[in-house]
């Protein structure tokens, strides 16, 4: 029998996850996991009970960002109309891969790409675009016929631009670009 985390215990880890996501973003995969455990206000040993290695931890943060970016399609969903959470979500996925795609980088040298931790998260990433593409064209406000795996890559494509001259700032130009693209031939008009 799988006994439940203490209240405290699932405190820790949730605040580790938070603080060393924000590590890796400031100072990337070899962030000092000594400073995250006390920015976290929790001890070195309390970090390695959670994450008993590196990898462990800079996996763990990975599902909890996807799980975050999952989470707030349902949100934006539940407040905005169809074609605006789909532009919403669409700045959300290229400012996340922006800032954390050393996170992947890190992730696929020791983990194999066909491995379970890259298989379920894209495909949730997938199956929350696929839920935000079709709400979006069931309400007529996008073009019919888009495909969410499509817009997913074109998405992966714009992410590839913060490297480039203009950065995280030209990708989210192009995102809203794209969702242009795909409210041009709406039944519905704005």
């Amino acid at each position: 029998m799988v006994r439940a985390q203490r209240a405290d215990a699932c405190r820790n880890r949730d605040r580790l996850l938070d603080v060393a996501a924000e590590a890796f973003t400031a100072c990337g995969v070899d962030a000092s996991l000594e400073k995250i455990a006390k920015t976290a206000g929790v001890g070195i040993g309390t970090l390695y009970r959670h994450f008993p290695t590196r990898d462990a931890l800079v996996e763990a943060v990975f599902r909890h960002n996807v799980d975050l970016l999952c989470e707030a399609a349902d949100e934006l969903s539940a407040t905005l109309p169809p074609d605006e959470a789909l532009a919403a979500w669409m700045q959300r996925f290229v400012a996340y891969v922006g800032t954390k795609k050393g996170l992947a980088t890190y992730l696929k040298s020791v983990v194999s790409a066909d491995s379970d931790l890259f298989v379920s998260t894209h495909a949730r990433v997938q199956a929350t675009v696929g839920q935000l593409v079709d709400a979006a064209a069931a309400a007529g406000t996008i073009r019919p016929g888009v495909e969410g795996m499509d817009l997913l890559r074109a998405l992966s494509g714009v992410c590839l631009m913060s490297d480039a001259p203009g950065g995280p700032e030209q990708g989210t130009k192009v995102a809203a670009l794209l969702m242009d693209g795909l409210r041009y031939g709406a039944p519905v008009t704005a």
